[in-house]
């Protein structure tokens, strides 16, 4: 994955692997499979921060805020809700579109979801960013280690991550795992 190898060279993963990922149990319990450019995300990074900025979600994590599983369930309860008085992207008109949500940006409400299903092959799903305190749906053709590379970079056409480049501009990029951001959770 040539996204993926850029990101790690641009932003260096943890020194220590994270938690193997049960895919096949994780898989059965969205109904379908997953980008093999998020597994090896996951593989690389686990759950954790860019940036101090995007949170990537990872199934079975510790913490809820980062599981997919929950934050998936979380998000459909409250887009179903959200789609009794607001329109839908247009991919997900089609009969079986849906979104799953695969990240989320710290302190803003928006997600980064997975435009999943329309007829389409999970490596072939595309980035759709939702501001979370509006109507508004961005979407990005690309998958989620291209989409998050850009967006690093400062090279993502976005009007939601633009200003991150320009905030932040770190001399380097840093990704901190879930535990050392949120300490260990209460069992």
């Amino acid at each position: 994955m040539i996204a993926l190898d850029a990101l790690v060279r641009l932003c260096p993963p943890p020194a220590e692997p994270p938690p193997a990922v049960d895919w096949a149990r994780a898989e059965r319990a969205l109904g379908t499979a997953l980008p093999a450019d998020y597994k090896q995300l996951v593989e690389t990074y686990g759950d954790g921060v860019f940036d101090d900025t995007i949170w990537l979600l990872v199934p079975g994590s510790a913490h809820s805020d980062c599981d997919l599983l929950a934050q998936t369930t979380e998000r459909d309860e409250i887009l179903a809700e959200l789609w009794e008085f607001e329109a839908k992207p247009a991919g997900l008109l089609e009969a079986d579109g849906r979104v799953l949500p695969w990240a989320f940006e710290e302190g803003t409400g928006a997600f980064l979801y997975w435009l999943a299903g329309a007829g389409r092959q999970p490596d072939d799903w595309t980035v759709l960013y939702n501001e979370g305190r509006g109507p508004l749906w961005e979407d990005h053709d690309m998958g989620c280690s291209d989409f998050l590379l850009a967006v690093l970079t400062g090279t993502a056409e976005t009007d939601y991550f633009g200003h991150l480049h320009e905030v932040l501009k770190p001399a380097e990029h840093r990704f901190a795992t879930a535990a050392q951001t949120l300490g260990t959770p209460r069992r």
